[in-house]
């Protein structure tokens, strides 16, 4: 009923950028947090950024200042600016919507996610 997916994933060379989108569809997409996680080989999916139906967003320390999340509620998308890419970024990139206040909620599956290779 819910359903969200990521696209823009691809290889990057270290320093460079990318940005990945999110397409949602069988939601009120502009009444909830839009929230970008991703999973490394090998690690725990992880919190990247959120934003919040009020436009408050958060960053993990990992990427934070290098990475940007915006939203579009007319289009339902969501945006991950992604600058200044280490080797260590690297992972499989997933978006999802939750409460504004519950991190740990989401509302959709995970899906297959995106690709987001950062090497030389």
């Amino acid at each position: 009923q819910v359903q969200l997916v990521a696209s823009g994933g691809g290889l990057v060379q270290p320093g460079g950028s990318l940005r990945l989108s999110c397409a949602a569809s069988g939601t009120i997409f502009g009444s909830n947090a839009m929230r970008w996680y991703r999973q490394a080989p090998g690690k725990q999916r992880e919190l990247v950024a959120g934003i919040t139906s009020g436009g408050s967003t958060k960053y993990a320390d990992s990427v934070n200042g290098r990475f940007t999340i915006s939203r579009d509620n007319a289009e339902k998308r969501g945006y991950l600016q992604m600058n200044s890419q280490k080797p260590e970024d690297t992972a499989v990139y997933y978006c999802n919507l939750g409460p504004d206040y519950f991190e740990n909620a989401v509302f959709a599956s995970w899906g297959q996610g995106t690709q987001v290779t950062v090497s030389s």
